[in-house]
Formats: structure tokens, sequence, C-alpha cells
């Protein structure tokens, strides 16, 4: 039995606009009080006329764009109804056969192979808000500041192939998002929420699709597919005897994540689109992208992506390891490419990637750590000393050449200085000094390091190596 993993993604996104999708109410609802952000349109009372948001719609556009989609000519909204406490309205303001953008892709790297991960639609809606369970109470309550925050949904074809992948898209195009400047997308927040809708394909026949929910982290989006992956071919791999009232079948269904036990857990049956009862809004007019907006200067207006920026930085000299770490994040690659104005590619994504950014990319300002990185550069101070001064500096926020100064640091780089000092380490470590003329090359590296050490780090170390070198090849 040949069995095949198939998976499509339903991404929501919070925009950050500065008004909601369609009203004038504050849109940033992050640490404000429960239902004070509202007003009679968003609270859904009757007789209240919804305006779109021309900012939301704009964004919508540029995501359709950097994800290679077409711009529909005609779109509209649509009711989408449902019941559920923090959809005030009893529907949601969404859109269904006519989205702003259909088809395109994001290309990901899988495996070190890149594939491209069909879209299949755009589109933008209004946000529901939010439920909160007091712990140890018998009640819920509602807020609905979250409620008409502009959402926009991207859906992906059925064409990845495993949870790695999975994430690894979720992660690319958090990244385009976060370029694009439309989104915090903060899974953890909410701004970023995925749906997940996975199958197996049986000897090319296919499969049953189960959507989970309840994912707020790539990690949880990785681990709830692992889960859900080997739930689903256990259950075809396995012979079942229903007669006998034995084991379980998949059936579309919707399935939540439990990230504390590590399964998915049956929730409700999967509805259809009719279900819905969706029909165009009669309180919005259709829409057309390309009489409203100039569509070529929308495409302009695009950043630099992620994955160009990666190819970039590899013609530049960077390994692809290190060109993915930092052109996946915005800030850094911003870090980057004013340290790089100065110092070589290698070395500036060297010490942002292993030193910085542990400690926070934005924590030394680049203009302080080209000033270090140039000394490197120079020979003027060695590596051990260079990340002590860079632990001063995260410290304290002083410049290098303060900390060089008061701390009396100097680089040790005359032969005649160390001349003195190698002479010395030789003559108390015979047994390097055979070992290495016996053909063992270990033996210099303990020696260089013992003049290291001599040195407290100040010494230069291709400088030590040749004359070390030099020494024992004459003696």
């Amino acid at each position: 039995m040949n069995l095949k993993t198939v998976i499509g993604l339903e991404i929501h996104v919070q925009l950050k606009t500065k008004s909601k999708m369609f009203c004038r109410c504050d849109n940033n609802a992050e640490n404000a009080a429960p239902n004070s952000l509202v007003c009679s349109i968003c609270m859904g009372m009757p007789g209240t006329l919804p305006v779109a948001n021309k900012t939301a719609i704009e964004w919508t556009l540029k995501t359709g764009l950097a994800l290679n989609s077409e711009i529909a000519e005609f779109s509209r909204f649509d009711r989408k109804h449902y019941f559920y406490p923090d959809l005030p309205k009893g529907y949601q303001i969404s859109q269904y056969d006519k989205p702003f953008c259909t088809g395109g892709f994001l290309e990901i790297d899988s495996e070190g192979t890149l594939k491209k991960i069909g879209i299949r639609r755009v589109h933008l809606e209004e946000d529901a808000g939010k439920l909160v369970h007091p712990v140890g109470k018998n009640f819920t309550l509602v807020d609905l500041n979250r409620a008409g925050t502009p959402l926009m949904e991207i859906v992906t074809e059925p064409e990845i192939a495993s949870p790695s992948e999975a994430k690894i898209f979720i992660q690319e195009l958090r990244s385009i998002l976060r370029y694009l400047d439309i989104s915090d997308a903060d899974m953890e927040k909410g701004h970023l929420r995925c749906d997940a809708n996975i199958s197996i394909e049986v000897d090319k026949k296919e499969g049953i699709p189960v959507e989970i929910k309840n994912m707020n982290s790539f990690r949880m989006v990785e681990r709830a597919l692992l889960f859900e992956e080997k739930r689903q071919k256990d259950l075809l791999e396995k012979p079942l005897n229903y007669a006998r009232g034995e084991g379980e079948k998949i059936i579309k269904e919707t399935r939540g994540w439990d990230d504390a036990k590590g399964n998915t857990y049956s929730q409700r049956s999967k509805e259809f689109a009719q279900d819905y009862r969706y029909f165009p809004e009669p309180d919005l007019p259709p829409f057309a992208p390309h009489k409203a907006f100039n569509i070529e200067q929308l495409k302009q207006q695009l950043p630099e992506l992620p994955a160009a920026k990666r190819l970039r930085y590899i013609k530049i000299g960077l390994p692809v390891q290190d060109a993915a770490i930092i052109a996946i994040d915005k800030s850094m690659a911003q870090y980057f490419e004013k340290v790089v104005q100065k110092v070589t590619p290698r070395l500036a994504a060297n010490w942002i990637i292993n030193e910085l950014k542990s400690n926070g990319i934005l924590s030394i300002a680049p203009d302080n750590l080209i000033l270090l990185l140039e000394k490197i550069d120079k020979g003027e101070i060695s590596g051990k000393i260079s990340k002590e001064i860079l632990g001063v500096m995260l410290d304290t926020g002083k410049k290098p050449e303060e900390i060089i100064v008061e701390k009396g640091i100097k680089q040790i780089g005359s032969e005649d200085e160390l001349g003195q000092i190698i002479e010395n380490i030789i003559s108390k470590n015979d047994k390097s000094v055979i070992d290495y003329r016996a053909g063992k090359k270990e033996a210099l590296g303990f020696l260089v390091g013992q003049v290291m050490r001599e040195t407290k780090g100040q010494a230069n170390p291709q400088i030590v190596n040749k004359l070390l070198i030099d020494k024992l090849a004459k003696d």
C-alpha cells in the first residue's frame, strides 16, 4: 500500500491597519480594556452600514502580488452565516467566489530543493471577537474589541507533502508579511493563525481530509500534523472489524490540537460551503481593484523579499545557510545591510548570527559593531579579546575604543615581543615539540594555545602560528 501525505493550509492574518475593517474603531486592541474599542457597526447593531477599509484592501492586493497571484478584475464581499457568541451580527463579512486574488505560488526550500507551493486564493474578511474562559468559573466572557479587525486569509493548494514543509511554508510566509509591514504576524498573539487540512492518499486514491485547529506556534503546527499523519496512517494500515465495534475509521471532521497531551481530538463534523448560506453582502458595492488601484505601481512598491535577498547574499559570498538565516528575519537583514557596507560579508554574518542573535539583534548599534569588526579585520585585536569587548559593549553600550583604552587592551603583534614568549613556551614543552617534529600537527595547536594563554589572548594568532612554525623548523 503506497501512502502519501497531502496537506493544505488556511492561514489567517490580522492586518495592523489603524482602524478596523468596516468601521473607524481603533484596531490596536492588544492592551485595551475589554469591549472598550467597539461601536454600533462592529457590534452588529441593526441599521448600521459598513464602509470598507481601503488600506486593508491595498495590503491584501500587495500580498497577492508578493505571492505571484492574479488580481481580480471584479471582486465583492459576501455574508458567511454562522452562530457563535463572539460573532454579534450572526454572520461574518467575508469573500466567497470573488476574492481579491487568485492563483500564485510561494517557493520554499524543502530538504535542499526549491519547491513551489500553489496558492488557491487570498481574500479579505473581518475577525470575530474573543471568548474569555476565567479559570475555575462556570461562565464565559465575550470581548468584542477584536470584532471587525481586518483579517486576510491565504489558502494554499493541497501540495504540501510533510509536516516539516508546512512549518517552513508558514515561516516563509510570516517573513514576507513582515517585509511588507502589514502585520506583526506573531502566532502566539493571534496575529497569524493557521488551520491545516491533512489527508493520506492511498495508491493515488484521494484521502479523507481532516482539519486541525488550535495551533499557535510553528512547533505546534509541525507536532499536530506529525501526530495526525501517524494517526491516519495507522488507521489505514491496521485491518479494522467494524462489525465487532473495533477500531475507528477516518471521517471528514474538524479536530483540535491539545499541545499538553500531544494529540488531536474530535471537535465537530466538517461543514460544507452551503452550510454557511453565502450570499453577496448587500451593504457593500462590488469592487474593481484595477480601477481603484494602480496595480503596476503597487508592484513597484514591493520591497526586496526574503527569496531575492537570499540569492543576493549568496552572490556576495555568504554560505547558503547564513544567507537563509539572515534573509528570513527582516530586522536582522536590515542590520546586516548596514554592517556589510564597511565589513566583509562573511565576517559580518558570522558575528551577527553567532554573537548578536542570542543577545537581541538591536542590542548594539550597527556603527559600534562595525568599529569592532574593523579592528578584527585589521588584526588589531584577536577573536578572543574581541568577544570580551563585545560582552562589555552589551553591558554598557560603550564603543570598542573606550573599552580598549579603559582595560589597557592591545594586540601583541610584533615579532620581537612574541619571539621571547615563543622561545619560553618551546623550552617548557619538549614533548609537544618532539611530537610536532614527528608529524603530529595537533601539537602545533597546543603550542599556539600556550602562547595565547601566556599573552592573555592579546597575541595575533596568525602571527603566533607563523612564528612557531618558523622557529620549530630552524631548531
